[in-house]
């Protein structure tokens, strides 16, 4: 089978920007809006993928999932309802909300789904901050001391990351993006977020957006201080039961491959451009889902990608 591609599905965010035209070169739905984020790759039921040309197109990544999964996908995941993975590019030009995903234990009875998921930095300017996990020594009792003062910002541990970092954020893990990153967000399929904090103010529509707290303190761990980015293992950026994400470089003229040939991967194209054997190009932004058995991909020039995969 050929290369499978989709429509992205563009989100106004009070936090957003227009960098994905900039960088990119995307053609955003309107003019002078703020985008804060393009859903690459999603099978949820009130937000599809669309398979954007081919034999396959107009095709959902539902309809895909459910009516040609062992073709496609391959073989091992019967006990996936929806496919499991979700592929985001976020476009932060103002700091998102401190918020936090509620773990896998908790998750039901506070009425959302757990969400573990990484950030591979595409870009950002000189200084920006990641704000994760508490600084050293923050109880639950300052934590909240801080919701009741507007000063949850100061309990936040921050880090700097360059370009080409990554960092996993666990369900339970305090988090939020700083202004100035260009991310892409490899993530469960969920999209269940508790706001703590969201600086103090107003949504895009004038108002003061929802927070979680009582869901939010139930959720944070508070024995998370101060992590760091994460470095890779060989290839490998995270790995969890969840997904798989490697870096690559491929070098001009040579190719990339599902890493097991009957089984699926999603290719996401960082700097460079790759090649199908039937023309097609795949320039940097470009998300593939490459099929089972599938023929592999070669670099135009020297090319650097991240390979999302499921695990056994």
């Amino acid at each position: 089978m050929q290369p499978i591609t989709f429509t992205p599905l563009y989100m106004e965010r009070v936090w957003g920007g227009r960098e994905l035209e900039h960088v990119y070169g995307r053609s955003l739905p309107t003019p002078d809006k703020p985008y804060g984020e393009a859903w690459e790759i999603v099978d949820r039921e009130q937000e599809q993928s669309i398979v954007d040309q081919g034999p396959l197109a107009g095709s959902s990544l539902h309809d895909l999932w459910m009516q040609r999964r062992e073709e496609i996908f391959g073989e091992g995941f019967k006990n996936h309802p929806r496919f499991p993975i979700l592929i985001k590019i976020l476009d932060a030009r103002d700091d998102l909300s401190i918020q936090v995903h509620p773990p896998l234990h908790l998750a039901a009875g506070l009425g959302g789904e757990p969400k573990t998921e990484m950030w591979f930095i595409a870009d950002c300017e000189p200084g920006a901050k990641l704000y994760v996990g508490l600084k050293s020594g923050v109880t639950r009792a300052d934590f909240e001391q801080s919701i009741a003062d507007g000063s949850v910002a100061d309990c936040v541990h921050a880090i700097s990351p360059k370009p080409g970092d990554s960092i996993f954020i666990a369900s339970g893990r305090l988090h939020a993006i700083g202004a100035g990153f260009l991310i892409h967000e490899i993530q469960q399929n969920s999209d269940t977020t508790y706001r703590v904090f969201d600086w103090n103010r107003l949504g895009l529509d004038g108002k003061p957006r929802e927070l979680h707290v009582a869901e939010s303190l139930a959720s944070i761990d508070f024995n998370d201080f101060e992590p760091t980015m994460n470095p890779p293992i060989g290839d490998t950026l995270a790995s969890c039961k969840y997904f798989k994400t490697d870096r690559k470089v491929v070098k001009q003229g040579l190719s990339i491959a599902n890493p097991q040939a009957d089984r699926f991967s999603i290719i996401s194209v960082v700097e460079g451009q790759l090649e199908s054997n039937a023309g097609r190009r795949f320039a940097k932004g470009s998300f593939v889902l490459l099929p089972r058995n599938a023929a592999p991909l070669k670099a135009a020039n020297d090319t650097t990608v991240l390979q999302i995969t499921l695990p056994q």
